[in-house]
């Protein structure tokens, strides 16, 4: 199953967002989408969740196309996890993760899968320990983990993630990091907007990389990621390298001269 898109273009007000935007997400692989602030990552994120409707072209999910499935279809085999995203009243982790399940409901409360599926992403998430605590006395860490697993409880296909790692420590950046290629090796699809290079450098199967709107370069780490494309994108001198084990190193040396 892919996600894929086909000559996308949005358009905020008079101003062009995207444009002529082609590609494609696989299931099974971590996809990250890279670029300055500005290029256009969270509009193109909101257009694959079926938030924004594409002034041109098409976003679909395998033949179907996104903007025109029913919304509870859409919900449950697209799961977003929103930049920001944020809950500001006590309720336990518990039961945020459970709100993940309410497109699957069908009764006034939860069934045997509603329960099964909520145990299995607290498990996958780490989470359980805190179960029963309010949400609004977790640390930022574990809010994110809580978040992350309402999105999971949810079964979907796809997991869209908005820098999922903003205000977060090192530490709890690459527990997310870990849990989302964990999602994709399991077989889902998973797409994150994320700003760190050294995280894409790591973590990443396959790189879309936006400049001004457009698709820069998209491939796998080592196509898209080099010193050249991220000079003209970024304005910055980087050396990459192989350690002794092969894995791509990247150093940021500074901004470009003029």
């Amino acid at each position: 199953m892919t996600l894929n898109i086909q000559n996308l273009a949005f358009t905020h007000g008079s101003a062009p967002t995207l444009h002529e935007i082609n590609a494609t997400f696989e299931a099974g692989r971590l996809s990250v989408i890279l670029g300055p602030n500005g290029a256009g990552k969270s509009t193109l994120l909101a257009c694959l969740a079926g938030l924004l409707k594409p002034n041109k072209g098409i976003a679909n999910l395998g033949d179907e196309r996104i903007i025109g499935m029913p919304a509870t279809s859409r919900a449950k085999r697209i799961g977003l996890l929103p930049q920001g995203a944020e809950t500001h009243w006590a309720i336990t982790a518990e039961a945020l993760v459970a709100l993940g399940r309410i497109p699957h409901r069908r009764g006034a409360g939860p069934s045997a899968d509603d329960r099964r599926a909520v145990s299995a992403a607290m498990r996958a998430t780490a989470t359980e320990g805190f179960a029963h605590r309010p949400i609004t006395q977790l640390s930022g860490g574990e809010r994110a983990r809580v978040l992350l697993a309402r999105v999971l409880a949810g079964e979907p296909e796809w997991i869209l993630a908005d820098e999922p790692l903003a205000n977060l420590d090192p530490g709890y950046q690459l527990d997310i990091l870990d849990l989302l290629r964990h999602q994709a090796r399991d077989g889902k699809g998973v797409v994150a907007v994320l700003h760190d290079l050294h995280h894409a450098v790591r973590f990443a199967d396959h790189v879309v990389l936006l400049h001004q709107g457009s698709v820069f370069a998209q491939g796998a780490v080592d196509d898209v990621i080099t010193a050249q494309n991220l000079a003209t994108v970024y304005g910055i001198d980087a050396l990459l390298s192989k350690d002794e084990e092969g894995a791509t190193q990247l150093l940021i040396k500074g901004k470009m001269r003029s």
